[in-house]
């Protein structure tokens, strides 16, 4: 069965441009954070809490993360607190981090990244495997 293109509505009060989409906050912090998840030996570190935020996040609701992002009409910068696991090259993760969140978020919004900024704020080392195990 072949769908039918959608035309667009012939009322002559609508404006001929395109009709304006709204993306949220959140979906540009959704979209950094899952981008940086899928770079291995990264992870956003959590932000820090005073003893408020530790009450309020009691509830269960999302723990909150080292992640900033700003927009300035259709620019967006972002500003990112990383955990890197023990033995990366931390200035090789930091640039891979930063092409990745820019590509992505340009790709997903069409909006310009003006600025990826990235704090590695923690190394992330292995716990020791327990005896007998290899």
């Amino acid at each position: 069965m072949a769908s039918k293109p959608i035309q667009p509505s012939s009322n002559p009060s609508s404006p001929a441009s395109s009709p304006e989409v709204e993306i949220s906050q959140s979906v540009l912090v959704d979209i950094a954070a899952t981008t940086i998840t899928g770079i291995q030996g990264t992870e956003v570190a959590p932000a820090p809490l005073n003893m408020g935020e530790v009450l309020r996040n009691q509830s269960g609701a999302r723990k909150p993360r080292a992640l900033r992002v700003t927009r300035d009409g259709g620019s967006v910068s972002v500003d990112v607190g990383l955990n890197v696991d023990f033995g990366q090259n931390l200035m090789a993760v930091s640039a891979q981090v930063q092409r990745a969140v820019c590509e992505n978020i340009e790709l997903m919004t069409g909006l310009k990244v003006s600025a990826v900024n990235v704090t590695v704020q923690g190394v992330c080392v292995p716990a020791p495997a327990p005896k007998g195990q290899s």
